[in-house]
């Protein structure tokens, strides 16, 4: 399915609500100046939590820019995420430091406790966890962050209680 809007056109065809993008993109210019484009997707990004398909493309329309130029971007930074991710993403760092430390093992237990593979959500939708190369906490390693929280000196039972203590305050609220 491809969405047929333009930019003009009502946007009723797609399966998400662009009119909530648009006030933020009329603040940047319909050329699209360069450097933007990094700010138009975190924006976007914030809005729907990923950056859905009809999004990117939407964009690369509204400043007449190539959809593989955006793709470019999207794909190059790690930040950018192409489909939906649970309420809580875990960041799993697996550089030098955390990697010597367990960080394997540490992922071990994240998906036995999760039921999920990197990237996918959770049966409850409260989480989806991610490698990353690096999360700059080496003295702590291994290390995940849950938000702006970070969590070091992992162990298997260590993360199994993080993730525990997690799931029972989302569930609480």
């Amino acid at each position: 399915m491809e969405c047929k809007c333009t930019d003009t056109q009502d946007h009723s065809c797609s399966s998400i609500d662009i009119s909530l993008l648009e006030p933020h993109l009329a603040k940047f210019p319909r050329t699209g100046a360069k450097g933007d484009l990094n700010t138009i997707l975190q924006i976007t990004q914030d809005i729907y939590g990923y950056l859905p398909r009809e999004a990117i493309e939407y964009i690369a329309r509204r400043f007449r820019i190539k959809p593989a130029k955006v793709m470019g971007v999207v794909s190059f930074y790690t930040q950018f995420r192409t489909k939906p991710i649970g309420k809580n993403l875990i960041l799993l760092c697996q550089g030098t430091a955390c990697h010597v430390n367990g960080s394997l093992a540490i992922e071990v237990a994240i998906k036995d406790a999760l039921g999920v593979g990197e990237g996918d959500i959770s049966e409850n939708g409260l989480f989806t966890y991610s490698n990353v190369a690096c999360v700059g906490c080496c003295s702590l390693a291994p290390v995940i962050m849950v938000g702006d929280k970070t969590y070091g000196g992992l162990t298997r039972a260590k993360t199994e209680k993080i993730i525990k203590e997690i799931e029972q305050k989302e569930i609480s609220v």
